[in-house]
């Protein structure tokens, strides 16, 4: 997950290649309520782990819920409450997270009710923003003892006396339909606690059917399909009278299937239906296959896939599985009712941008109160790209740019919204080749952490479109730690070339062949070396460094490779072998690479170039504490001379002697720490990019 104060994405221009959808956030947080609410224990496989997820299972655990967890990957067993009250009391954090906060409330509501409990249920400021009147005042109705801790109508709030309450179940339960599903998917997960059998100190009573009815027009109807599903699914068949009634039956009581699958997220799938509409790559076969999902899923989100068919995307599906090409281009404009897809419909929103007139999307009031304001945020950051835009109280209206020359670019705000950040991604496709500034890419986590890796890994521009800033410097300057705290505040790629040399030595010597400077004089010896050093597998990953599956973190920062790759690195065969290779390092959204020649041989396009020294005593003292730190002996003076010999050596040799590109910015960190250092380079990099 990218946890950096912004992503630069830079322009694309074609997208291909097969991606596997995260879980679907509804039904997961669905599902993991319903396995709690059940007698023994439900596997759950394929669970979305996000941010919201984890605000449910980390409030199930302390409801009493045994949860086994076995790492990424792997099935989560969840043994339930059995409609039990086992914790009497509970401060219950559940973050932004709507598909926690609404249905936990009323369940917590009902069994607090049934067994006597006392609950706290709060969130982050945004979720206390966010209505939840209209469930309250249906669990109200009910006998349940519910209370506001803040503002009158949403959360914090308070649920439970500590004692039992008398429920009022023989009359319908009202409630709201036209503000958000969540609150009647909230009632039909709780009410089966007390349709069915009720045990209270040991006595049961018998159940009754319960009606819950609609007030108003009921928005995000394939929501309640969802729930609806899934009850079904863990033992509980609702009666529906159209979308005004829905009944629990008598004797309703849940019971645990067993095991069971979260399907992909549709509303993710939408990004990618998106990215095959918008890739440059006209062959529909090489297009998008995108799996977790297919045509006969239970996600109302799914039917987005009709909106983009409609707008010129060409689409193909089998079981589990969509794949998408570009059809029609520009793409067409649309006015569509998307009260079935609210969340997908924001994908429509950026996809607008690429269209041929305006596109209208209509009854979304319920963007108003999700994770944002979402009518006023789309607006307000498609403005910024140079579309015009109509908004109203339920519905915007998107009309591009006219011309390329039109398009603006601008960092994008996200509102701490999920979806805000995933849509406004696919700007970076826009015909200006603009580069895109997503600002607080992590809020993906919410649904989607690894969101920006799966784009990435299916989307392609040209290679110097990639941004790529080079650190070059003497030993011991300190450029490979800058290098990795650079790359680590812009979430790019890097590289530390001087550890590919080190890389070579280290190679060599597993493999027996000397790097003494009077064997590398043969020709035949320094070709054996060119070819070992073609065919290494490298990876930095995490601050790590890997070398054929080996971790060689440490071993290639020893002197004596120190010494070896300034020796391997005169080779010419070596420097040639190196050269594809530190190529490809040049992966989106970009790279920072350190090391000889960077700025000019390897990447002499390159936006920025950094050449970092600091004076030898500097370095010397700096190479002893690191030594002296890892419990190593070492003599200052010693390192002195051997500092100032490698100077003289990378200065003078005849391949890539050390020098500064003609174009790069002199940066002396003798007197800067590394902070300092650091934070000079990003305002050098700021000073150059177009935000």
């Amino acid at each position: 997950m990218f946890a950096t104060p912004f992503l630069d994405i830079p322009p694309l221009t074609h997208a291909g290649g097969e991606i596997t959808l995260p879980g679907s956030k509804s039904i997961s947080n669905r599902v993991l309520l319903l396995a709690a609410l059940c007698a023994g224990t439900t596997t759950v496989h394929d669970l979305l782990d996000s941010d919201d997820t984890r605000v449910m299972l980390q409030a199930l655990r302390q409801l009493g819920c045994v949860v086994e967890n076995n790492g990424a990957g792997q099935p989560l067993r969840i043994t339930g409450l059995a409609s039990q009250l086992p914790v009497k009391a509970a401060e219950l954090f559940l973050g932004n997270a709507g598909t926690a906060m609404r249905p936990l409330t009323a369940a917590l509501s009902l069994l607090s009710a049934v067994h006597g409990g006392s609950f706290a249920l709060s969130g982050i400021a945004r979720m206390h923003e966010r209505p939840i009147g209209d469930l309250v005042e249906a669990l109200i109705q009910l006998g349940c003892p519910v209370s506001y801790s803040g503002q009158p109508g949403y959360p914090p709030l308070q649920i439970g006396s500590g004692q039992p309450s008398v429920l009022n179940l023989d009359v319908p339960i009202r409630v709201r339909g036209d503000v958000s599903s969540q609150f009647l998917t909230a009632l039909l997960l709780a009410l089966p606690l007390v349709a069915g059998p009720i045990s209270i100190n040991g006595q049961t009573q018998p159940g009754q059917a319960i009606t819950i009815e609609v007030v108003g027009e009921l928005i995000s109807k394939p929501y309640i399909e969802i729930t609806l599903n899934l009850l079904q699914r863990f033992g509980v068949t609702v009666q529906r009278n159209g979308w005004q009634s829905f009944t629990i039956p008598a004797g309703s009581q849940y019971t645990s299937p067993g095991e069971i699958h979260v399907e992909g997220d549709a509303s993710s799938a939408s990004y990618f239906i998106a990215l095959g509409a918008l890739s440059t790559n006209s062959n529909v076969q090489k297009g998008i296959k995108i799996n977790g999902v297919g045509a006969d899923s239970i996600q109302g989100d799914i039917r987005f896939a009709e909106a983009a068919e409609q707008m010129g995307a060409v689409i193909t599906s089998g079981p589990n599985w969509l794949h998408v090409g570009r059809g029609a281009w520009p793409l067409k404009a649309i006015t569509l009712d998307c009260n079935h897809i609210p969340d997908a419909a924001m994908t429509l929103a950026v996809m607008a941008l690429y269209a041929e007139g305006t596109t209208t999307l209509t009854n979304i009031a319920s963007w108003r109160v999700k994770e944002t304001d979402r009518i006023a945020a789309m607006a307000c950051e498609l403005r910024k790209l140079g579309a015009t835009v109509t908004e109203g109280s339920d519905f915007i209206a998107i009309t591009p740019p006219a011309t390329p020359a039109d398009w603006r670019t601008a960092p994008i705000h996200t509102y701490d919204d999920h979806r805000v950040a995933m849509c406004f991604s696919l700007a970076a496709f826009n015909p200006a080749h603009l580069p895109v500034r997503i600002l607080d890419p992590q809020c993906v986590a919410k649904t989607f952490p690894d969101y920006f890796e799966a784009l990435f890994s299916v989307v392609q521009t040209p290679a110097d479109r990639i941004p790529v800033i080079c650190i070059d410097g003497p030993t011991a300057s300190g450029k490979g730690t800058l290098a990795a705290q650079v790359a680590a505040k812009l979430g790019y790629h890097v590289l530390d070339s001087g550890a590919l040399y080190r890389l070579v030595g280290l190679a060599a010597d597993w493999a027996g062949l000397s790097t003494e400077k009077a064997e590398l004089a043969h020709p035949d010896h320094a070709r054996r070396i060119g070819d070992l050093a073609a065919n290494m597998q490298v990876v930095f990953n995490n601050g790590r460094i890997w070398l054929d599956g080996h971790d060689v973190t440490l071993a290639v920062r020893e002197e004596s490779a120190g010494m070896a790759a300034s020796r391997v690195s005169a080779l010419p065969d070596v420097r040639q072998a190196l050269l594809q290779l530190q190529h490809n390092f040049r992966q989106l959204p970009g790279l920072v690479a350190d090391g000889r020649d960077m700025g000019t041989v390897i990447f002499p396009d390159a936006p920025l170039k950094i050449f970092l020294t600091a004076s030898a005593h500097c370095r010397a003292e700096r190479r002893h504490r690191q030594l002296i730190a890892r419990g190593e002996k070492a003599i200052l003076a010693d390192l002195l001379r051997s500092l100032e010999l490698r100077d003289e050596q990378d200065k003078t040799r005849q391949s890539a002697p050390l020098k500064p590109a003609e174009d790069a910015l002199q940066l002396d960190n003798s007197a800067q720490t590394i902070e300092d250092s650091v934070d000079t380079v990003l305002n050098w990099w700021q000073d150059r990019r177009p935000f």
